[in-house]
């Protein structure tokens, strides 16, 4: 039997029909300015999320004008995810749409609160680590060689998420984001702490086209864009609960295990490369042969995610920032010839 198609109500208001009970809440981990709710439909507990390009800082610096979550329900990619993923969605709807900055959409999700990992730095085990890299194995596995035509994230937005003249405009707001805040203060702190990665960084940012296409290089699948563990969690029976597809887009899967990797360093059980290992096993569980390929999209993934968060690894510990640098490191002798700082 074919799954049925994606329900996009006409309105806000037709999606919430029956709901009988409501309250806002804010989730600790949620940074992007969108709204929460959580309310009752049926007697069953859903939780709404509400964003839009004015509200949410990160479709502003993403480029997101056309609601990419809701072209990728639409076209039925998280409908076809595979069983391992939950993405917990029950429904869409845009009030406004196209490149209307003011439209708004509207998430409605069953309540998976329960089996969301907490707030906070404490470890994972290595059962639900394991687990979620099984999970991101899965969904790429199904996805392989997926190409996007439905204008969505590009590898030269990723690269550029954090550079200092992209968040520039949110940094002049009275009251900034945490993250941008954050960021203001980490560019300088990695001039200082490592100059020539920063010099290098620069660079990528300023011309983001060589790496990205060094990445489009090596093989493609759907990117979901944003495992931190915010977004995941473990039902019981092993699924990976997987939330807030707000950066889709083709790209390469080792840019989603670096991103997992960046954001969730100190909760991971196992270090970053027998994290990496457990997913190239994974992967090839599934089918996809990794030796042509692997080594060259780690380092230029690991060079690219250096370019996104090196402010928050310039905030950090002097072992995490290390190890990036040397990672990045490696990935720019693949594109030396392309940026100023590698030439000499």
């Amino acid at each position: 039997m074919a799954a049925p198609d994606p329900w996009i109500a006409a309105s806000r208001t037709d999606l919430l029909a029956g709901v009988t009970s409501h309250v806002t809440v804010d989730p600790g981990d949620a940074r992007s300015g969108s709204a929460f709710e959580k309310v009752t439909i049926h007697g069953q507990p859903h939780f709404v999320k509400t964003l839009g390009y004015r509200t949410d800082w990160i479709m502003r610096v993403t480029g997101d004008r056309d609601l990419r979550t809701l072209k990728i329900w639409r076209a039925g990619i998280m409908r076809d995810a595979p069983p391992e993923i939950d993405h917990a969605v029950v429904g869409m709807a845009a009030d406004g749409e196209g490149e209307d900055e003011d439209a708004l959409l509207t998430i409605l999700m069953r309540d998976i609160g329960d089996g969301l990992f907490p707030e906070g730095d404490s470890t994972i085990s290595l059962e639900d680590h394991l687990g979620m890299l099984d999970g991101l194995a899965a969904l790429s596995a199904r996805f392989w060689g997926w190409s996007d035509d439905l204008g969505l994230t590009t590898l030269e937005e990723r690269v550029r998420f954090f550079a200092p003249d992209n968040i520039a405009r949110e940094a002049e707001v009275d009251d900034p984001p945490l993250p941008i805040r954050v960021a203001g203060q980490g560019w300088p702190r990695l001039v200082e702490r490592a100059p020539a990665l920063a010099e290098l960084v620069a660079a990528i940012h300023s011309e983001p086209g060589p790496l990205a296409d060094a990445m489009r290089s090596t093989p493609a699948t759907f990117l979901h864009g944003d495992w931190k563990m915010g977004n995941l969690g473990r039902h019981r029976d092993g699924r990976t609960i997987l939330l807030d597809w707000a950066y889709p887009g083709a790209g390469p899967v080792l840019w989603d295990v670096a991103w997992y990797l960046a954001l969730n360093s100190a909760r991971l059980p196992i270090d970053k490369e027998a994290t990496i290992a457990a997913f190239r096993d994974a992967l090839e569980r599934r089918g996809v042969r990794t030796d042509e390929w692997f080594d060259l999209q780690l380092d230029l993934c690991l060079l690219g995610m250096t370019a996104c968060f090196g402010w928050e690894k310039a905030m950090g510990d002097d072992a995490e920032l290390r190890w990036w640098e040397a990672r990045a490191s490696e990935g720019a002798r693949h594109v030396a010839d392309e940026y100023p700082p590698l030439r000499a």
